[in-house]
């Protein structure tokens, strides 16, 4: 029996249902979401999302369902299902689902009338292509298959609309047609195994409604291009595999590519295997280089969630390649000290303090688990220096070293760190100035580059020495309430905000730390009893009159609450390996039950991954991003960190 599985009941309840997605991704940068019943209820779905680098840097759908009806005895029977609105929904045909299985992939198993059939999902690994397998366990009598597929050739960030300008033309091709609605599009081959029979009559469905854009403020009503239909004759015993594509395919290749694809699938068979593979959906090979998104559906590049999230999706896995091809491709995006944080489709931004931090304990990570210190210090020794001298030196955003040795990064408006919402160009949270984790990362980073320029390198040290050493007393000194054992956030002159967030739990796991055991103790012992939920750290104290611990409404509404009191699974990873650090093997039963709490969430939001964030208040529900890098990153750290813990004596982390 599959680990993850859906019955009858369940499927046809709507309400249920419609609230579990599914994501599919391969290395070339595609992607296929909907949900489990097949009914899109987000602009970011579609069966084939691809990236289209000739318009821009995101993602595009181009095909977004295929409807299928199943034709017997001259009645007609529709299992497709689109919403619009109203809680209408047609023509229904999640009512024929009788099972949903998702391992080793998505399965769908139909019933109408005399007829019993199943829908496999699955995409080429390297390739621009989709494809569904159909298969025919019973049929009593006569069967035909018709398929509709609806096109939208569009950003993810934008709706179509009928229109007197898409090409409605098509061209035949082995088993199928080519279809371009728009320059400068790529052509999009839909194909079948079988010959079938094609109808072409260009159509389009109006007023497809997607609900999940509907509360959340944005455009939600979409016309989708139908260029025709096609029809195929089936037995008991047939199988007929579909592919939608971005170049054509010998389509007598497709059921044995099919077959193969499924086998080369991680297994979704439990907890731990299905982190495994959603961590392996961030990956995308491309074009001679190789990049991380950072979650679906409307995530990209950004240097600080991959710095975070390489060593558990990659190291952990004992995948050393990408970890230093990801690595690679970030040093060629950096623009002075910077690494890129934010990617709108058609530039980078590099508006961070923190993700150039983030770079060094990312190393450390590697060498850790992996080794090879030497190698390190030659590929990136130069990129490490070249950030500290122009962080010490002063930079853009306001970035400069203090003489205390602190470093201060931001003006009045600036969003340099993760707390980096904005609402009518202020920072929802203003942690401009000295942030607390920014400066245990600097810290950190200097006492790394010192290690390894002592080890490897040449020339003398004893500058960044003595910051260091200023900084171990200044640090304490700024940010530590000795009295009330509190650690501020952030600090602006003789303003400290004692406000209690996580961003403080960051220091206590880092390999150089500015502050002392008993400081660290007081650190988890506050955020265990004030932060800590069963599915991540919250980002504000619930005693806090700001906090919100429920992330719902509107942008606004909720860009109010995403640092104010959701829960980020994320943090987690910190949390606990400064708690194993502290409590050793003693610890680790409470580091499993933080782990093995997420187990339940694998039929949750996105299926078999994690989400980007939660609420803060029970019932602790997945939001915002269905599947989150740092998310699955950080929970794969804790199972390695565990392990370590348990088949170590005196483990050194």
């Amino acid at each position: 029996m599959s680990y993850i599985k859906f019955d009858k009941s369940k499927l046809i309840n709507l309400e249920y249902s419609l609230n579990k997605e599914l994501l599919r991704t391969n290395r070339a940068g595609s992607y296929a979401s909907t949900t489990i019943v097949g009914c899109n209820t987000r602009k970011y779905h579609g069966l084939l999302v691809s990236l289209q680098p000739q318009i821009d840097r995101g993602h595009h759908v181009l095909l977004s369902t295929l409807d299928v009806t199943v034709i017997q005895r001259n009645t007609e029977f529709n299992l497709a299902i689109h919403s619009y609105g109203d809680n209408n929904f047609e023509p229904r045909g999640h009512k024929y689902i009788r099972d949903f299985e998702s391992d080793p992939i998505p399965k769908l198993v139909y019933r109408v009338g005399g007829v019993i059939m199943t829908k496999e999902r699955v995409f080429v690994s390297h390739e621009d292509r989709f494809m569904i397998r159909f298969e025919i366990l019973e049929a009593h009598s006569a069967t035909t298959l018709r398929f509709k597929p609806l096109l939208a050739f569009r950003s993810v960030h934008s709706l179509s609309k009928q229109n007197e300008y898409a090409d409605t033309s098509f061209v035949e091709v082995k088993n199928g047609i080519k279809v371009r609605m728009y320059e400068p599009y790529s052509d999009l081959y839909l194909q079948f195994s079988r010959k079938p029979k094609y109808v072409h009559n260009p159509d389009w469905n109006y007023g497809i409604e997607y609900p999940k854009e509907r509360t959340r403020g944005y455009e939600y009503h979409e016309d989708l291009y139908m260029p025709g239909t096609f029809e195929l004759n089936v037995k008991k015993g047939d199988v007929v595999v579909f592919s939608a594509g971005l170049n054509e395919i010998e389509p007598k290749s497709l059921r044995t590519l099919f077959k193969n694809e499924t086998f080369e699938r991680t297994p979704r068979d439990n907890f731990i295997h299905c982190l495994e593979n959603a961590a392996e959906q961030f990956l995308v090979d491309r074009d001679g280089h190789t990049e991380l998104i950072a979650g679906y559906h409307w995530f990209h590049i950004c240097g600080r969630s991959a710095f975070v999230s390489l060593p558990g999706l990659t190291l952990t896995q004992n995948d050393s390649t990408h970890f230093l091809s990801i690595i690679d491709t970030m040093v060629a995006n950096m623009h002075g000290p910077f690494f890129p944080i934010t990617d709108d489709g058609s530039k980078l931004h590099y508006n961070s303090v923190d993700a150039s931090l983030w770079f060094f304990l990312a190393l450390q990570r590697y060498i850790e688990i992996v080794g090879d210190e030497k190698m390190i210090w030659k590929k990136y020794g130069k990129v490490m220096e070249k950030i500290l001298v122009d962080f010490k030196n002063g930079t853009s955003y306001n970035i400069y070293m203090q003489d205390d040795g602190l470093l201060y990064a931001g003006g009045e408006n600036d969003v340099l760190t993760w707390m980096n919402t904005v609402i009518d160009g202020k920072p929802v949270v203003n942690r401009n100035g000295l942030a607390v984790e920014i400066n245990g990362l600097w810290y950190n980073a200097i006492r790394f580059f010192v290690e390894m320029k002592e080890k490897f390198g040449k020339g003398k040290t004893e500058e960044w020495k003595q910051i260091a050493e200023s900084i171990e007393y200044s640090f304490v000194e700024t940010f530590w309430d000795g009295d009330n054992k509190l650690m501020a956030d952030c600090v602006r002159g003789e303003f400290k905000d004692f406000s209690v967030r996580p961003n403080q739990v960051i220091i206590t796991a880092l390999p150089y730390s500015p502050v002392n055991d008993d400081i660290k103790y007081s650190i988890l012992q506050t955020a265990e009893s004030e932060l800590l939920t069963p599915r991540g750290l919250r980002t504000l104290s619930p005693k806090n009159p700001m906090y919100k611990g429920i992330y719902k409404g509107n942008i606004i509404q909720r860009d109010l609450s995403y640092h104010n009191g959701s829960a980020f699974p994320w943090l987690l990873g910190f949390f606990v390996e400064g708690y194993l650090k502290l409590h050793g093997k003693s610890g680790v039963a409470f580091a499993k039950k933080l782990l093995y709490g997420f187990e339940e969430e694998m039929t949750e939001h996105g299926i078999g991954t994690i989400s980007e964030l939660y609420y803060g208040d029970p019932p602790y529900r997945g939001k915002g991003a269905i599947s989150q890098a740092w998310s699955v990153a950080e929970l794969l750290r804790i199972n390695y960190l565990i392990n370590k813990f348990e088949n170590q004596s005196d483990p050194k982390i």
